[in-house]
């Protein structure tokens, strides 16, 4: 099938178990990203219900994205040590659990408390996912399979937003994220049930000192600037991009539009603009190279954001859709450009993108919420077109401008 003798090649595509991944992984996505994101479409919902202003209720995103970043370099150990299937299949347990318990805290503190664990245990899908689809699927048809997974956050994350808001607005925010969690809890047991048992995987040492060790790699990669600059770009641009959507729904709610929740909720349909234009960053990517591929994909992340400035909604609209094309495109260029561009400790290069990824929607996925409160949407946009430009004139700065040929995904 997809092995020669002793020597195991993964599945190959058409195979039983190369479906059965793809489907799992799938799900393992859909639980993932559902749970943690389907706090934010109920934010103006539950900050009401909880006597909170909405840089607090912002709160409940930060401190799952925060302990997701927390938890995705010891995920990653554990995963060497013990297997990517274990580790992800006790991740995915772990927060569909803590999902269904979130609707009973009692208290805001409670609350935010739950979500840091829960976004612990999340973390370890998307710090092990890759490595077991790159052990267990023949290396031919790996790039597909990889597809299928993110597909599965894109569609997690989507439908964790848009489907906790319209029963949020009819039934509170407790009903509306519960049936998320159970949501959440049955994409978990399809991948617990179709996940094929490792036959690629071969347990590693933890080494944290000494040279292989994971201190050195982690040391290694931050002194390389332009490995620094692609984990800023990840921070400074998922960061605005996390504030936008934490704070668009108490905008729109407010005067002159008073739009419901549940409206306010197919917005997060602007995802979809993402998934085409982060594909066609890649085919640009190949083209023209990366640089001007991710500089330009933020100024357009930038004139969307301007474009929600203007008091009309069907230009806000506009503006969303362009706003998060960019930001999609951008991301998917500079996270496939660290591996392509880290010469030791790959794993670990990555591992610190997903890490100041996520860090920066926890810490500026709340940090704007300060001019929010105080100015209003026009100083929130002002913010994060300021994190834009620093974002913009890093790259500018600081990454290499020579013609890649290897695309977005990587050499």
């Amino acid at each position: 099938m997809a092995s020669s003798r002793n020597v195991w090649e993964g599945y190959d595509r058409g195979s039983s178990g190369y479906r059965r991944i793809l489907v799992a992984l799938l799900c393992a996505g859909v639980a993932t990203f559902a749970q943690l994101y389907s706090v934010q479409g109920v934010l103006p919902i539950m900050a009401e219900n909880l006597g909170v202003d909405a840089a607090q209720s912002a709160l409940a995103v930060s401190a799952a994205t925060l302990g997701l970043a927390v938890g995705v370099i010891p995920w990653s150990l554990v995963s060497d040590r013990w297997g990517r299937r274990r580790a992800m299949v006790a991740a995915v347990s772990a927060a569909t659990c803590l999902g269904i318990v979130m609707g009973f805290m009692p208290t805001f503190e409670s609350l935010v408390a739950l979500r840091f664990v829960e976004g612990v245990a999340l973390g370890g899908i998307p710090a092990v996912a890759m490595a077991y689809l790159s052990e267990e699927v023949n290396p031919r048809y790996g790039a597909v399979a990889a597809g299928t997974y993110i597909s599965g956050t894109s569609l997690g994350g989507l439908s964790g937003r848009i489907v906790a808001a319209p029963v949020a607005d009819f039934f509170g925010w407790r009903v509306g994220t519960s049936v998320v969690a159970v949501m959440a809890a049955v994409a978990a047991i399809v991948f617990i049930l179709l996940a094929p048992r490792q036959r690629g995987f071969t347990p590693q040492p933890v080494r944290i000192t000494g040279e292989p060790g994971l201190l050195d790699h982690l040391g290694h990669n931050l002194r390389d600037r332009r490995l620094l600059t692609l984990y800023l770009q990840g921070f400074l641009l998922m960061g605005g991009f996390v504030a936008v959507y934490n704070y668009i729904g108490f905008h729109l709610g407010e005067e002159p539009f008073h739009v419901p929740q549940s409206v306010i909720s197919v917005l997060f349909l602007a995802y979809l603009s993402g998934t085409w234009s982060s594909a066609k960053a890649g085919g640009l990517a190949i083209r023209r190279g990366r640089k001007p591929v991710l500089i330009g994909s933020a100024l357009i992340m930038l004139a969307g954001l301007l474009l929600t400035a203007v008091p009309c909604l069907p230009a806000i609209v506009v503006g969303l859709l362009v706003f998060t094309a960019g930001f999609f495109a951008a991301h998917s260029v500079a996270n496939g450009w660290v591996p392509a561009l880290a010469t030791e400790g790959r794993a670990q290069a990555s591992s610190l993108y997903t890490l100041l990824y996520y860090g920066g929607s926890a810490v500026l996925g709340y940090a704007v919420g300060v001019p929010f409160t105080a100015a209003g949407w026009n100083g929130a946009v002002l913010c994060i077109a300021g994190l834009i430009a620093v974002a913009v004139a890093l790259a500018a700065t600081f990454l290499p401008g020579e013609r890649v040929r290897g695309g977005a995904g990587g050499e």
